[in-house]
């Protein structure tokens, strides 16, 4: 075959340096759409893009030259610096979670993430990350991802 027909859905989620609450609410939207941006930049397309002021969840497309470490590193290094040019002292927490979304559920993902405010009025970031692990498998990285 001479062409790449790549179809690699990812589910990022990314917390703020210790899940502090430190994203003004009102720039939350330009955020997402700075995150928009950053994906047209690398080739990387975000589906949608949500959060709190904890965390984002981003539905991304990722592309076959591209590794996901890479992809993630580039989104919080360039947003970082962004939030921290609004005066903020601030840092992503280190690491992500990355789940794979089949093209059927697509559109079951991109409306969850981008309903991030209200879903997060029932359940706080620990426990929807620790759902996600278990949900995927994960289940002895579950019961350590919070443990000091």
């Amino acid at each position: 075959m001479a062409h790449k027909y790549p179809n690699v859905l990812i589910h990022v989620v990314f917390s703020t340096k210790e899940r502090r609450n430190i994203i003004p609410t009102e720039l939350l939207p330009k955020l997402f759409a700075y995150l928009q941006g950053i994906g047209s930049n690398i080739r990387v397309p975000v589906i949608a893009s949500g959060g709190t002021p904890n965390h984002v969840h981003m539905l991304v497309v990722l592309p076959s030259d591209i590794t996901l470490a890479k992809a993630v590193q580039t989104f919080k290094a360039n947003s970082s610096r962004w939030i921290g040019e609004h005066d903020l002292e601030f840092a992503w927490q280190e690491g992500y979670g990355a789940f794979s979304v089949s093209a059927s559920n697509r559109d079951v993902v991109r409306h969850y993430i981008e309903r991030q405010a209200e879903h997060h009025t029932m359940r706080t970031f620990e426990e929807e990350f620790v759902t996600m692990l278990r949900k995927n498998g994960m289940k002895d990285e579950a019961e350590k991802v919070f443990a000091a």
